[in-house]
């Protein structure tokens, strides 16, 4: 079994899932749009708007992926696009200058819960959701903590 985690954004998927392959150093999979949708009996057509949007994408990591895409406006599909809620992606690093480089990457522009710093659990930890709307943990691996 894989948990993968989908993320929805307004409009920016594209960009932010750029941004995270380039932070976490993974490949950028392929990038489908609504626009690139066949017509489907009993929905109503991507409107111009939405067209350029993101309808699929990934990024790799090794064995793992992150999905996301932009959310149909709601004319079209639904409720539109809602901030993630009590949910957290959490990412596990080797070092403390890792986990570092990457929670201050993903603070700039966004909103810090947490400052990165040491904790009773790790070496380095933060929370802070990205400029994306997506939040995240940064925690440092202590196998002495995990025993």
């Amino acid at each position: 079994m894989q948990f993968i985690p989908y993320l929805n954004f307004n409009g920016n998927c594209a960009e932010a899932m750029a941004f995270y392959a380039k932070v976490l150093g993974g490949t950028q999979g392929p990038v489908m749009r609504f626009g690139d949708m066949p017509p489907m009996p009993d929905m109503p057509p991507v409107p111009e708007s939405a067209k350029n949007g993101v309808m699929h994408t990934y990024v790799k990591f090794g064995d793992q992926e992150l999905m996301g895409s932009d959310v149909m406006p709601e004319a079209c599909a639904g409720a539109g696009y809602h901030a993630p809620q009590g949910m957290y992606i959490s990412i596990r690093v080797d070092t403390v200058e890792e986990g570092r480089r990457i929670f201050d990457a993903f603070a700039q522009g966004g909103q810090v819960a947490m400052p990165f710093a040491k904790t009773f659990w790790s070496p380095g930890f933060g929370m802070t959701t990205d400029r994306f709307g997506t939040p995240w943990m940064i925690n440092v691996f202590d196998e002495q903590v995990a025993r």
